[in-house]
C-alpha cells in the first residue's frame, strides 16, 4: 500500500477523509457560511477543488489581525468569503477595452467602516466609511491566480468595525469587494492590518 503524504504538521494531505474534509469546507462556503479558524491557504484549495467544470469564478478571501496600542497583536484569521461585485465584474469588461481609462492595478484602497447591512454583489460603496483609505502593497500571492493586498488601517477613536472595502480610489471609486463580519473593537490608538485575496479559478 501507498505511503500517506504528510504536511509539516503531521497531517494527511491526500487521503480519502482530508478530501472529504475540504469538500465539506467548499459546501459550507458556497452556502454563505464561514467556519471560524480556517486560514486563507484551507479555504482558497476548498474553493479551487470544488469548482464545477462549467465556468470561472472569482473569490475574495478577507483576513484581519488587530494591532493594540500597546504593540498586542491579535490575529483574528479569516473574516469573509464572497463573490466580488457586479460593479468590479463590469470594470474588468471596460479594461479589456482599454487598461489606460480603465486600470486594473488601482485596485489597492482599503477601506473600512461600522456599517452591518449585508453585503451583497451590488453594493458600490461601504455602509458607512471611517477614518482615511489606505493604499495597500500589491503582490501575487501564495499562487499564480490570488491578487494579495495588505494595508492597515490607524483609527483616532473608539469604534465597532463591521465592514471593509478594496475601492480603486481614495475617495469614491469602484467598489471591488465589501466584507461584513463580527465588530472588531477598537480605540484611539489601535490599529487593523486587513489582508485580502481575490483568487481567479479558470473554468477547468
Amino acid at each position: 500500500m501507498a505511503k500517506q503524504k504528510r504536511d509539516a504538521t503531521g497531517k494527511i494531505v491526500d487521503g480519502f477523509f482530508a478530501k472529504f474534509k475540504s469538500w465539506r469546507l467548499s459546501r459550507k462556503i458556497r452556502k454563505g457560511k464561514l467556519p471560524r479558524g480556517r486560514t486563507s491557504a484551507e479555504i482558497v484549495s476548498a474553493i479551487d477543488g470544488s469548482i464545477k467544470g462549467c465556468m470561472a469564478e472569482i473569490w475574495g478571501i478577507l483576513s484581519a489581525r488587530l494591532v493594540r496600542g500597546d504593540g498586542t497583536i491579535v490575529d483574528l484569521g479569516v473574516m469573509s468569503v464572497k463573490k466580488v461585485t457586479t460593479a468590479f465584474r463590469d470594470y474588468i469588461v471596460d479594461s479589456l477595452q482599454n487598461s489606460t481609462t480603465s486600470p486594473l492595478s488601482n485596485f489597492k484602497y482599503h477601506a473600512s467602516g461600522t456599517g452591518a447591512v449585508a453585503e451583497a454583489n451590488t453594493d458600490t460603496a461601504l455602509g458607512t466609511e471611517v477614518e482615511s483609505r489606505q493604499a495597500g502593497t500589491q503582490i501575487e500571492g501564495a499562487t499564480a491566480n490570488i491578487y494579495k493586498t495588505v494595508a492597515t488601517i490607524a483609527y483616532t477613536g473608539t469604534r465597532a468595525i463591521t465592514e471593509h472595502g478594496l475601492f480603486s480610489a481614495s475617495s469614491a471609486g469602484t467598489l471591488m469587494d465589501r466584507s461584513v463580519f463580527a465588530a472588531i473593537n477598537v480605540v484611539n490608538g489601535d490599529s487593523i492590518q486587513f489582508t485580502y485575496e481575490c483568487t481567479f479559478n479558470a473554468e477547468a
